[in-house]
């Protein structure tokens, strides 16, 4: 449908899919969150990959394999499984959970967007090879001696690096598979900016269809914090969890007792569509997009305050989705679980609210499955929207004393309704924020 530019577009979202710690099916996750299940634990990657985490949010059910991508056509699938050997496994696990979208959507070769009015934008995390990528190249520049001649690498050990390894990296391939996949010639954008890379994507695939350049567009992140390199950056940069914590314990957000965040790995793709589009095919409607905001706000030493730029954030979204604090009926908060991080985000809530803040339903899903990188945002906004669907809130899990200097109301009772408009929010350590306003379409 060609935009009238003289009314405003809304858009639809019409479309979920996930792979995460608690399942890779809509009915399968939402068990799991309404039954207060955790999807932390003791669990290896797989069994040729190991982690120097003693517990995280593993998506245990995802092995890649070309059963993990849902129903496919015979040619789809023919194409998925000839390009497993180029893809990483957040891009692995970012086409299946588009998949899962777009056949949530009801978009499969009986009734497809129209590829030149139908794009992708993609968030991710910064994407690290494998140390067994490098075993073979290493291998050749070890001396007589052992030890490491770095004088050997350029002519010797580059030289074992498989042709294609880059290829499975590059941020911008997710989107660039998916959009191959499923003939999606429009608008194509991938970001990397850590957790907030899910409110981002979808803050922009809802711009490209409110202006008129595209009418249906994929959008949501993949991500992952406990691959070994991430893993090994989270160690070093991150206030992690007590290792010695029950794991199904150990990510408490916004509770007095918290030690740290959880790590995790997981990838939530949205489908969303120009409302008339949407209503005129018949299209199952999950709520609409009514607003989105961002704001990054650091020093001169590039030191990220969070605070700020969540407040800044929230604020922007409220105006553009035209609704006041009190039509609010749930918060979905970053909710990290670490002792800084929460106490800035209550912060920027009451900056952003008012007084409004404390008393606003507050649920925090990180509780459930851990800090999934870019992941996390999507998989997030799609629990809201299956509460709307179920006409109530997920648990905080692990929240027992209130912390004064982040005294939220948080959910911990199993019948709080999520209300007909929620935020949905993100933040990095390095002060990039996002948010979204989500509202049950009327």
């Amino acid at each position: 449908m060609l935009p009238d530019r003289l009314s405003p577009r809304r858009v639809a979202i019409t479309g979920l899919g996930l792979v995460s710690p608690l399942g890779n099916s809509l009915p399968t996750f939402w068990s799991a969150l309404a039954a207060g299940q955790s999807g932390v634990a003791r669990c290896e990657i797989s069994p040729t990959v190991e982690t120097p985490l003693k517990y995280a949010g593993v998506a245990c059910e995802f092995s890649g394999k070309i059963d993990n991508f849902g129903p496919l056509p015979a040619n789809q699938k023919k194409a998925i499984r000839k390009g497993l050997k180029l893809m990483c496994r957040e891009t692995q696990m970012a086409v299946a959970a588009a998949q899962y979208a777009l056949t949530s959507a009801g978009l499969s070769e009986s009734t497809p967007a129209v590829p030149e009015r139908s794009g992708i934008v993609l968030g991710s995390d910064y994407m690290l090879t494998m140390p067994a990528d490098y075993i073979d190249s290493m291998e050749k520049c070890v001396g007589e001696k052992g030890g490491f001649q770095f004088s050997r690498w350029g002519n010797e050990g580059l030289g074992e690096m498989a042709p294609l390894w880059m290829l499975k990296y590059l941020p911008n391939m997710p989107a660039s598979h998916i959009a191959i996949l499923n003939d999606l010639r429009g608008p194509n954008n991938s970001l990397t900016m850590r957790e907030s890379s899910s409110n981002l994507a979808v803050g922009e695939a809802f711009r490209t269809i409110q202006r008129g350049h595209a009418d249906c567009m994929v959008a949501g992140a993949t991500g992952t914090r406990i691959l070994p390199m991430q893993a090994l950056h989270a160690l070093q940069t991150e206030q992690m969890a007590d290792e010695t914590s029950i794991p199904a314990e150990a990510s408490r957000p916004f509770d007095k007792a918290r030690t740290g965040m959880v790590a995790g790995e997981g990838a939530g793709m949205l489908v969303l569509e120009e409302m008339d589009t949407a209503r005129d095919r018949g299209a199952k409607i999950y709520a609409e997009v009514l607003g989105a905001g961002s704001s990054l706000v650091a020093d001169r030493k590039l030191k990220g305050n969070c605070q700020a730029a969540l407040a800044n954030a929230i604020k922007a979204t409220l105006r553009d989705a035209r609704i006041n604090i009190t039509e609010l009926g749930h918060i979905n908060a970053h909710g990290l679980s670490t002792t800084e991080s929460d106490v800035q985000e209550f912060a920027a809530l009451e900056e952003a609210l008012g007084p409004t803040s404390s008393q606003v339903p507050l649920i925090a899903l990180k509780s459930s499955f851990g800090n999934l990188g870019a992941g996390s945002g999507s998989i997030e906004l799609i629990a809201s929207l299956l509460a709307f669907e179920h006409g109530r809130l997920p648990r905080v899990l692990n929240y027992q004393t209130q912390d004064p200097a982040c005294p939220v109301q948080a959910v911990t009772s199993e019948e709080v309704p999520p209300g007909t408009h929620f935020l949905n929010l993100s933040v990095t350590p390095q002060g990039q924020a996002a948010a979204l306003c989500i509202g049950i379409s009327q």
